[in-house]
């Protein structure tokens, strides 16, 4: 793992299997962990708060965001307030609209004010960045702005260029750090780190091809006719 040690981007791990995150938590290059409510029903989670204790008892030294659930702003900065009480290095995540498509900058605002570490997500557009660094989180404690590159690039559009704008827009903000979510394979988190991005979440699928790393591309390709050979073998494909 020489070329991930000379990587500035910081490489979060994206789950809610707790057997996979700790074993993402054993590795030295995960500097931190992330987790959202679509991913743990996935994986059949059925006790939010349980869950969340019971890993952060387990990983207390590495920053960790939990997602609030409620669409009600109201509801939201409680539930925000009642998360960041479970631990230290929580980052409460905090959906920069609810369903109807209204900002959240006031709750953010709201618990920034009250000491509360977020993490901003589901955000898409270099607007969303502005109106929550520059209303809601500058001057605050430590937060996070999940910007989904991968959503971004799903319509069609190159994200690097709006990432490396982000990437300049929290220049300005000390306490916040860049986050390129929802990324779709493994170069993405060296195009996060080429435009200096701060952090990068990567789910196990996309982890577990790290070793792939500077493998021989020629090598990669003799792999890849063997595959083709010996599957076609195994099948009885014959003409």
């Amino acid at each position: 793992m020489e070329t991930l040690s000379k990587l500035k981007v910081k490489i979060f791990a994206d789950g809610a299997d707790k057997s996979g995150m700790l074993e993402m938590y054993e590795k030295p290059y995960i500097k931190g962990l992330t987790t959202n409510p679509t991913l743990m029903r996935k994986a059949g989670i059925s006790d939010y708060e349980a869950f969340a204790r019971d890993v952060l008892q387990a990983i207390p030294d590495r920053p960790i965001s939990f997602e609030v659930l409620s669409d009600d702003f109201e509801e939201m900065e409680i539930q925000a307030l009642k998360i960041a009480r479970w631990g230290e290095n929580v980052y409460v995540k905090i959906p920069v609209t609810n369903t109807k498509g209204e900002s959240s900058v006031k709750v953010v605002r709201n618990l920034a004010e009250a000491g509360v570490k977020v993490n901003v997500t589901a955000m898409t557009t270099l607007s969303q960045v502005q109106e929550i660094g520059s209303k809601a989180l500058a001057d605050g404690p430590p937060s996070y702005i999940s910007v989904f590159a991968g959503r971004i690039a799903d319509t069609g559009c190159d994200p690097v260029p709006i990432m490396a704008t982000a990437v300049e827009m929290c220049s300005v903000y000390p306490n916040i750090e860049l986050i390129w979510a929802s990324p779709r394979e493994l170069l993405n988190i060296f195009q996060a780190d080429a435009i200096g991005c701060h952090i990068i979440t990567v789910t196990n699928d996309i982890l577990k091809k790290l070793s792939l790393v500077g493998k021989d591309l020629n090598e990669f390709s003799l792999d890849t006719v063997n595959m083709f050979f010996n599957d076609a073998v195994k099948a009885g494909y014959s003409l």
